[in-house]
C-alpha cells in the first residue's frame, strides 16, 4: 500500500508540473508561428507540431514502457519536453520556423508521457478501481494546467526583461516545469510495468510474464471487434474536436483585440474544464460503466459546438459565451478520454494492451495533429464558423462507429451480453 500511494503521489506530481509547462506556452505559441512566418494560416503550425511531436513518440514511449518500466519510459519523456522548449526559444530568437518546429515536437513528448502517466495509474490498481485511478492522474493536471496559461503575461514580461521576444518568455516556464517533472518520474519504483497489479507492482516476487502482441496483430484484434474499436475512435475524435477548436481560439481573439490576459482566462477555464471532473468521470465509468461517460460526452460536445457556432454567427465575440463553450470543451474531452480509455482497458486482454494504448494515444495525437494544420487555412477561408463545423463532422463520425458497439456495452441495469466487453480471453489465441 505504502509503495502504491508512494507512486501515485510522484504520477501526480508530474503530471501537475507537465501540465503546468503545456499550457503556460499553449496561448502564445500560434501567435509565434503566426509572427515568424507573418500569416495567419500558418498559426495552427504550433499546436501541430507540438500534438505531432506527441503523436509519433506515443508508440515507441509504450514499446520502452513494456521493455524497460514505466519510469524509464516517462523519465525519458518528460526530458525530451523539457530540451524541446530549450529549442523553441532558440528557433523564435533566431526567427527560423524550422527550429521553431522542432521544438515544438519535442514538446510534445511531454503530452504524450502525461497520457501514459494515466495508464501507468491503472498498473498499480485492482481492474475494478481503473477508471479513477486513471481520472486521478488526469485530474493532477488541473491545477498545473490553470495556473499555467496564467505564468503567459507574466512570462512575457520575463522575457522582455531578459531581451527576449516577450511572446517565447512562457516557455522559460515550460522549460523548468518539465525539467522538474523529469525528476519526479525518474524516483518512481522500478516496478510499475504495464498489465501489472496493486499486487504485483508491491510484491519482489517474481511474476509470469505474458509474450505481449505485436502491433499489427493487436490493431487487427481492435478492428474486428466493436467495443475495443469504438474505444480507440473516441479517445482519436475527442482529441481531434477539441484541438480542431482550440488551437484557433487564441489566434480568433488575437483577432478580435482580446487582449494577451482574456486570452490566457479563456485557455485557463477551458483547461480547467478538460481536466478538474476527471475523477467524477473515473467514479461514472467505475459505477455505471464507460458508455455512460461517453453517452454524456456527446451531449456535452453538442452544447459546446452550438455555443461556438452562436458566437461565431455574431458581429462580435462574447467573452461570456467564448469562455462558456471551451469550458464545454474540456469537459467533453475529459468524458471521451476517460470513457474511451476505461473502456479499451476494460475490453482487451493484458497483453493487447500496451500496443493498443501507445496506438491510441499515437492515433490521437496525430489526428488532432491534421486538424491543427488544417485549422489556420480553415479559419483563414471561412472563419470561425468552419471551425465548428469541422468538429460536427468528426463528432458525427464517432456516433457512425458507436452502432455496432453500444449493444455490447455494459450499461445501468441490464445485464452484460456473453462475448462482450469483458470476455476478451479469446485475444490469447490470436498471435
Amino acid at each position: 500500500m505504502k509503495t502504491r500511494t508512494s507512486a501515485q503521489a510522484k504520477l501526480i506530481t508530474a503530471q501537475l508540473l507537465s501540465g503546468a509547462g503545456i499550457a503556460s506556452g499553449y496561448a502564445v505559441g500560434g501567435l509565434l508561428a503566426e509572427e515568424i512566418t507573418g500569416k495567419t494560416s500558418m498559426a495552427g503550425i504550433a499546436q501541430m507540431s507540438v500534438i505531432l511531436g506527441a503523436g509519433l513518440i506515443a508508440y515507441p514511449l509504450a514499446v520502452l514502457a513494456g521493455k524497460a518500466g514505466r519510469r524509464t519510459a516517462l523519465t525519458l519523456g518528460f526530458g525530451i519536453g523539457a530540451l524541446g522548449a530549450t529549442v523553441v526559444l532558440l528557433g523564435v530568437a533566431f526567427q527560423f520556423l524550422p527550429l521553431f518546429m522542432l521544438g515544438m515536437m519535442m514538446c510534445g513528448s511531454a503530452t504524450a508521457s502525461g497520457l501514459q502517466a494515466r495508464y501507468a495509474a491503472v498498473d498499480l490498481v485492482d481492474p475494478k478501481s481503473a477508471g479513477r485511478a486513471m481520472s486521478l492522474v488526469v485530474w493532477a493536471t488541473t491545477v498545473g494546467s490553470v495556473l499555467g496559461p496564467s505564468f503567459t503575461e507574466p512570462g512575457a514580461h520575463l522575457g522582455a526583461a531578459l531581451g527576449m521576444n516577450e511572446l517565447a518568455g512562457p516557455y522559460l516556464i515550460s522549460m523548468t516545469a518539465f525539467g522538474l517533472a523529469t525528476l519526479v518520474a525518474s524516483t518512481l519504483t522500478k516496478k510499475i510495468k504495464p498489465g501489472a497489479t496493486e499486487a504485483t507492482a508491491e510484491s519482489d516476487e517474481p511474476t509470469v510474464e505474458t509474450a505481449t502482441m505485436k502491433l499489427g496483430p493487436a490493431l487487427r484484434f481492435a478492428a474486428a471487434r466493436p467495443v475495443p474499436l469504438f474505444a480507440m475512435v473516441t479517445i482519436i475524435a475527442g482529441q481531434m474536436m477539441m484541438t480542431n477548436v482550440m488551437v484557433m481560439t487564441p489566434v480568433h481573439m488575437d483577432h478580435q483585440e482580446f487582449s494577451l490576459g482574456a486570452i490566457g482566462i479563456v485557455v485557463s477555464v477551458h483547461i480547467a474544464g478538460m481536466y478538474a471532473l476527471s475523477p467524477v468521470f473515473g467514479w461514472m465509468a467505475d459505477r455505471f460503466g464507460p458508455g455512460t461517460v461517453i453517452a454524456g460526452g456527446v451531449a456535452v460536445f453538442t452544447t459546446a459546438i452550438t455555443l461556438g457556432v452562436v458566437d461565431a454567427a455574431a458581429e462580435v465575440s462574447s467573452m461570456i459565451l467564448l469562455s462558456t463553450a471551451l469550458i464545454f470543451l474540456g469537459i467533453g474531452w475529459s468524458m471521451f478520454l476517460i470513457g474511451g480509455s476505461a473502456l479499451l482497458t476494460a475490453s482487451v486482454p493484458r497483453h493487447a494492451k500496451v500496443p493498443l494504448q501507445g496506438a491510441s494515444d499515437a492515433a490521437m495525437n496525430l489526428g488532432g495533429a491534421l486538424m491543427a494544420g488544417l485549422a489556420g487555412t480553415v479559419l483563414q477561408a471561412g472563419g470561425f464558423l468552419w471551425i465548428k463545423m469541422m468538429a460536427t463532422i468528426v463528432l458525427l463520425i464517432a456516433l457512425a462507429f458507436s452502432i455496432r458497439a453500444v449493444p455490447l456495452m455494459r450499461w445501468p441495469g441490464r445485464t452484460q451480453r456473453s462475448g462482450s466487453v469483458e470476455n476478451v480471453e479469446e485475444a490469447s489465441q490470436v498471435s
